[in-house]
């Protein structure tokens, strides 16, 4: 026999695990199938290298409004990495030493002309189709965008190494209204933007904020319960998952990732405004890399630390996380998962002799984004056209099939405040049509 429930959730990342809150403490039967073994998605703190680690989402802030909502909801203590003593970057193929104040004065001027318009294209970061000719700006890359400055050959090494830093993908590929994005929820100032999507984590891990959010929802949540078909009409919905266990329910919401969306069987299919942009697939396909460092020859303490190089290096930004009496513990980042295994201990050590040959790596960690089956891309960076072309299809439901994603939120896509800010929709929109 068929079982029945008011509402199925795909997918227990923070867009699926706030609208399982929102509509099961609203009286709605909930039932969450999550494919993974754990709750999270592309929030996934793990114990490695003798900490906490994220393997997935890493920082938040207090100008990203859902996220801080839930982060005082729950009494989460928040903390940050130590703070930067020294700056490396690449000038050419010559590595320069400095401080943090240093490289951002050598990137000010390229970062401020080219968000100088920044308000004039999204006058209103929460609702981003608000300006009638954002297509104009929609058709350009990112690094179309740099190009035109002409900047020196140091500035544009230290301006596309920071912008592979918070794209994670090859710039020729991240449209440049995703930089706009990032820079209008930000008020419109670069330096809060650095700040904002680098510095503040969650002290005890992400995952937390995760299982706060799942304790506190009246839903069932079943781990381990890939679903493999989905059959909508007006009426409902019948989804089949794990071994053939089927659920019917009066509404569906789906929360994957773009990139996946096209690969679930769903009868009748979806509008081509979705299937499009999961076919084209987001620009985002880099690598994030946990390292263990320890000094070569004499053991002793090492000063954190920002590195820089250019976009076209396995990894192009390293950072201190965690410093210990005779170790620290690193996270790089870089455009392209086929540059690097991010598992394999001699690739990252090359990556971090671009700047310092005095540091050896111990212990590497990380996660395989692009090769998940459940995520295939790491968070979300648009190609150009995407966001114009896209994205109300996106948010828009579907008879009963409704949808939640960071992927698709309106104001800090990609990060946690945009996946609580859609399912946060999600659930107020299947609320009102139930109970209607």
């Amino acid at each position: 026999m068929t079982e029945q429930t008011d509402v199925v959730v795909i997918g227990a990342g923070l867009a699926g695990l706030v609208t399982a809150r929102e509509l099961g403490n609203r009286g709605h039967k909930v039932v969450v199938l999550e494919a993974r073994d754990r709750l999270g998605g592309r929030l996934w703190t793990e114990d490695r290298l003798g900490r906490k680690l994220e393997l997935g989402g890493n920082w938040l802030h207090w100008t990203q409004p859902h996220a801080w909502a839930e982060v005082t909801r729950y009494g989460l203590d928040v903390s940050r990495g130590p703070r930067s003593e020294e700056t490396y970057w690449l000038a050419g193929d010559e590595v320069r030493r400095g401080n943090l104040d240093d490289f951002m004065a050598l990137i000010d001027p390229g970062m401020t002309r080219l968000l100088e318009d920044t308000m004039k294209w999204l006058p209103r970061p929460d609702a981003p189709l608000t300006n009638g000719d954002l297509a104009e700006a929609d058709q350009y890359n990112l690094q179309e965008m740099l190009d035109k400055l002409d900047l020196s050959v140091d500035e544009r090494n230290a301006n596309e190494a920071a912008w592979v830093g918070h794209f994670n993908a090859p710039l020729d590929q991240c449209a440049y209204v995703n930089a706009l994005r990032w820079t209008a929820a930000s008020s419109g100032h670069w330096h809060l933007m650095h700040e904002a999507s680098a510095i503040y984590r969650l002290k005890d891990g992400n995952d937390t904020l995760a299982n706060a959010i799942a304790e506190d929802a009246d839903a069932e949540i079943r781990l381990n319960a890939p679903v493999t078909r989905v059959e909508h009409n007006n009426d409902g919905v019948t989804v089949t998952y794990g071994g053939g266990q089927q659920l019917q329910a009066r509404k569906a919401v789906i929360t994957l990732p773009v990139n996946i969306l096209h690969k679930l069987d769903i009868q009748p299919a979806l509008s081509e405004g979705k299937l499009a942009p999961s076919r084209e697939r987001t620009a985002s396909q880099g690598v994030k890399a946990w390292m263990r460092v320890g000094r070569r020859g004499t053991p002793g303490p090492i000063k954190p630390f920002f590195a820089y190089s250019a976009q076209d290096k396995p990894l192009s930004v390293i950072r201190t996380e965690f410093i210990g009496e005779n170790d620290a513990v690193l996270v790089g980042f870089g455009a392209d998962g086929n540059r690097i295994d991010v598992t394999d201990k001699a690739q990252v050590q090359a990556a971090v002799d671009v700047w310092r040959d005095d540091l050896e790596v111990l212990e590497v960690a990380g996660h395989k984004w692009g090769e998940d089956p459940y995520a295939e891309e790491t968070w979300l960076i648009q190609r150009p056209g995407q966001l114009t072309k896209y994205h109300a299809a996106q948010q828009a439901s579907e008879g009963a099939l409704h949808f939640a994603s960071g992927d698709i939120a309106n104001l800090w896509a990609g990060f946690f405040d945009g996946a609580i800010e859609s399912g946060l929709r999600a659930g107020r929109t299947v609320h009102a049509e139930l109970k209607a």
